[in-house]
C-alpha cells in the first residue's frame, strides 16, 4: 500500500471552501500533503492547505493542469467542469468519487431517473423543459398544485427550487429544463450520510434531523440523534448504504430524506462530498465524516461511526441586510455556554445568507442541546 502520510504524495482537492478547509485539518493530523484548487487566494482551505493553485473549477483546462499535478483528486462541490475530470479520468488519473457518479448527481433530472431505475423511493416527477411546458401541463391536469420545481443544473444551498401552491405562483416558474415533483406532505426532513471505501466497505452515520431557514431554504438547524422511530432509522441508513454501493460510489455520499405523514421514506437529493448535514459528526461521533472520507479515498478502513454524544449544529449565516468585511456578535456569550464547540470558516466578507461558519452543541440529552442551541440561535449575529 502506498505511504500517504510524511511522503511526497499529494491529495488535490477541488475548491478550497470551508468542506475543504475541514478535510484538510484531519489531513494534516495524518501529515498528508494537500493541494487545493481555487481562485481566491484568501478561501478557507487557503490557511490550512499545504500548496494552493488559483485556477476555476469551470475552466477546462485549469482543471486539467491541476488534476495533472497531484496523486488522487477529490472535491468539495459538485459544480466541477465535468468533461475535464472525464478527460483525467480515461488518462489513469484517481478521481474519488469518479466523474461518472457527479455526471449524474450534477443533474437532478439524471438522479431521479437514477432511483427509479434501481427501485429507490423517490417522489413522482416529470422532466420539462421551460415554464409554459410546465403551465400546458398544469392546464392539462397532468400537475397538481401544489407541486416543486427544481433546475435540473445549478442550483444549491436552497437555489433553484420553487413551491408551487397556488396558480399566481405559476407567473414565478423557472424558464429552463426543470424536474417538476409531487409535493410530499412533509412531518420531518432528515439526512444520512454513507461511506463506502475501495473495498466496498460501507458505514452509515446516525440519521440527523433537519430544519431549514424559512426565508434562505437551507439548513439552519441539526439535530442528532432524530426524534424518529428506530425502524425508521435503520431503513434509511440501508437505503443510503445500498445508495452508495449502488453508484458504485468511493468517498462519502449524503442521502436527503423526506419522511411524509403517513412514515414513508422519499428520497430528495444526495451530495457525494461532505455535506452540511454532517458537520456535527466531528464533535459527536466517534469519528468525523471528514476523516471517514479520507479513509474511504484513500482505500483505509472505515470506523463504525456510532453518535458518542447527543448534539445540534446550528449554521452562522450571514444576516439580511449586511454586506461587507464581517463581524460576529455574541460569539464570547455563546462560548461561555458549556458544550459549545465554534468552527470559522474564515470567509472575509459576509452577504445575506452567506455560510460563514457553524456551532456545535454538546450534551448528555438531546434536550439539553435543544435547549442551548435555542439559547445560541438568539445569541450569534454574523452582520457587517
Amino acid at each position: 500500500m502506498e505511504q500517504y502520510w510524511s511522503s511526497s504524495f499529494k491529495l488535490g482537492i477541488i475548491a478550497g471552501g470551508q468542506l475543504a478547509k475541514m478535510l484538510i485539518q484531519v489531513a494534516n493530523q495524518w501529515d498528508i500533503a494537500t493541494w487545493v484548487l481555487d481562485p481566491d487566494p484568501a478561501c478557507p482551505a487557503s490557511r490550512t492547505c499545504t500548496h494552493l493553485v488559483r485556477g476555476d473549477r469551470h475552466n477546462p483546462q485549469e482543471v486539467l493542469a491541476f488534476g495533472r499535478q497531484v496523486d488522487l483528486l477529490t472535491f468539495e462541490i459538485e459544480s466541477i467542469e465535468i468533461t475535464a475530470l472525464e478527460s483525467l479520468s480515461r488518462e489513469g488519473r484517481p478521481i474519488l468519487p469518479d466523474p461518472a457518479i457527479l455526471r449524474i448527481i450534477q443533474d437532478k433530472g439524471l438522479q431521479k431517473q437514477f432511483y427509479v431505475s434501481r427501485g429507490f423511493p423517490t417522489g413522482k416527477f416529470q422532466l420539462v423543459e421551460n415554464a409554459n411546458q410546465v403551465r400546458a401541463l398544469v392546464e392539462q391536469g397532468k400537475v397538481h398544485l401544489p407541486f416543486v420545481q427544481k433546475l435540473r443544473t445549478g442550483g444549491y444551498d436552497g437555489r433553484g427550487v420553487l413551491v408551487i401552491r397556488r396558480p399566481e405562483d405559476l407567473q414565478q416558474l423557472f424558464d429552463a429544463p426543470s424536474v417538476v415533483e409531487e409535493y410530499i406532505p412533509i412531518a420531518k426532513e432528515l439526512a444520512v450520510i454513507a461511506a463506502r471505501n475501495t473495498s466496498g466497505q460501507v458505514r452509515p452515520f446516525p440519521a440527523v434531523e433537519m430544519e431549514f431557514h424559512p426565508e434562505a431554504n437551507l439548513v439552519e438547524h441539526i439535530l442528532c440523534p432524530a426524534d424518529i422511530d428506530p425502524r425508521i432509522e435503520k431503513e434509511a441508513e440501508q437505503i443510503a448504504c445500498d445508495l452508495a454501493a449502488a453508484c458504485n460510489l468511493v468517498g462519502l455520499l449524503a442521502v436527503e430524506f423526506f419522511l411524509d405523514t403517513q412514515g414513508r421514506l422519499w428520497i430528495n437529493e444526495v451530495a457525494p462530498r461532505p455535506h452540511n448535514s454532517g458537520h456535527l459528526t466531528i464533535e459527536a461521533c466517534a469519528t468525523s465524516q471528514y476523516e471517514q472520507h479520507l479513509r474511504a479515498i484513500l482505500g483505509l478502513p472505515l470506523m463504525i461511526a456510532r453518535l458518542i454524544q447527543p448534539a445540534a449544529m446550528i449554521n452562522l449565516i450571514g444576516a439580511e441586510g449586511f454586506a461587507g468585511p464581517v463581524r460576529y456578535r455574541g460569539l464570547e456569550k455563546a462560548l461561555a455556554i458549556e458544550g459549545v464547540k465554534v468552527h470559522i470558516y474564515g470567509k472575509q466578507e459576509t452577504r445575506p445568507c452567506r455560510k460563514m461558519g457553524h456551532i456545535t452543541i454538546v450534551g448528555s440529552t438531546r434536550e439539553e442541546v435543544i435547549a442551548k442551541s435555542r439559547m445560541v440561535q438568539n445569541l450569534v449575529r454574523v452582520e457587517a
